[in-house]
């Protein structure tokens, strides 16, 4: 950009002088780079978050909202916007950060896309609104459908994997608690549940953070037991509650719309309730007695055999199940079990983990369930 002064300019030969931009048109030249850089982010992480819609999802109205903004975003991007752009004055083109370097996942790949598109939009609104009349506007709008379509896909991706999920590890303490958890993630478990009934906050805190990464690095999703603000801390997919836990509607107040709830059940009462406060998935169980659920009688199969034929919504049969008798709970129709003790305490959890899913995957899949966006 030019500074203040006379410039002389050959054109064909012809010496000519040319006057420099004001101090109006040099404040206009800034904002198009500002509207032209924005305008361009927020267009590219957009298209990043519509292919993984498109091709991993497989998902229309999803992709089809991204390209919608995409298209929206590029009616405003005009050509004396380009024409500021000096990609090569831009000091910010060197400007980087390690986390910038790394994606663990496709849940950190998502996140980081949706800032990036949300920060794009709040300096498009800002800044616009020294544009255009309408520009700001717009871009409010715009930010709050991002938000919107942040909520749904990612709330949209852990039902997904809740419903293609068979095996469910919930845990106990455990000396070398994330070296067995890897393990059983290893032999393909996607839904950990983290549960320690007697340790510290503090200590519950490290140990829910380092598993909550371990699971998402995965692919898995991480649930904690009963403690709703444990979830928030730790950015968990959710939370399952017993029968004596706090209300479903009230945690769903707290954690929003993306999260899971899962509540335990051991009859159908139990069941039909938690259906009717809105669980996204239900505990059918102790299917057999468990010191994890010590005093408390065994529901046997026939509650298994009752939920195979009358639960709506995602079940995992729960309690005391293991390598030998796994197959007479899915005799009795299980397609998803949960289970503690018989990989929390077995010496190579890979093997059990994969013997267990080789026994659920010749079941048919139930593919009966649906979620709301």
């Amino acid at each position: 950009m030019r500074e203040a002064g006379w410039y002389d300019e050959s054109n064909n030969g012809v010496v000519v002088m040319v006057e420099p931009y004001s101090q109006k048109e040099q404040i206009h030249q800034v904002i198009y780079r500002i509207l032209d850089a924005n305008l361009d982010r927020a267009r590219e992480g957009l298209r990043i978050i519509e292919e993984w819609c498109r091709f991993g999802l497989q998902n229309a109205d999803f992709a089809g909202e991204c390209k919608r903004l995409r298209q929206e975003v590029a009616n405003w991007h005009t050509a004396e916007m380009r024409a500021a752009r000096d990609t090569q004055a831009d000091p910010g083109t060197d400007l980087t950060h390690p986390a910038e370097e790394q994606r663990t996942s496709i849940k950190s790949l998502l996140e980081a896309n949706f800032c990036r598109v949300q920060e794009a939009m709040r300096v498009l609104e800002e800044y616009g609104k020294l544009y255009h009349p309408n520009m700001g506007k717009a871009f409010k709008q715009m930010r709050y459908r991002v938000y919107t379509l942040e909520s749904s896909l990612m709330g949209y991706q852990r039902h997904q994997l809740l419903l293609r999920s068979r095996l469910y590890l919930v845990t106990s303490p455990n000396e070398n608690l994330l070296e067995t958890v890897e393990a059983a993630l290893i032999g393909g478990l996607t839904v950990v549940q983290y549960r320690n009934k007697t340790a510290d906050d503090t200590i519950r805190l490290e140990e829910a953070k380092k598993l909550c990464q371990l699971c998402h690095r995965y692919g898995a999703m991480f649930i904690i037991n009963d403690r709703v603000d444990l979830a928030l801390a730790v950015d968990a997919d959710g939370v399952h509650l017993g029968q004596q836990d706090m209300p479903i509607a009230i945690a769903r107040q707290l954690l929003g719309t993306q999260r899971l709830i899962g509540r335990s059940t051991t009859n159908s009462d139990e069941m039909q309730g938690a259906i009717t406060d809105g669980a996204d998935y239900i505990g059918v169980g102790p299917v057999y007695e468990t010191p994890t659920k010590e005093g408390k009688a065994a529901s046997g199969l026939q509650y298994v055999s009752y939920a195979a034929k009358n639960c709506p919504i995602p079940w995992f049969a729960i309690g005391g199940i293991d390598p030998n008798n796994i197959n007479d709970v899915i005799d009795a129709g299980a397609n998803r079990v949960a289970v503690v003790r018989c990989l929390m305490q077995v010496e190579q959890p890979t093997l059990v983990t994969q013997y267990l899913l080789s026994q659920l995957n010749r079941v048919k899949p139930d593919y009966k369930h649906s979620f709301v966006n």
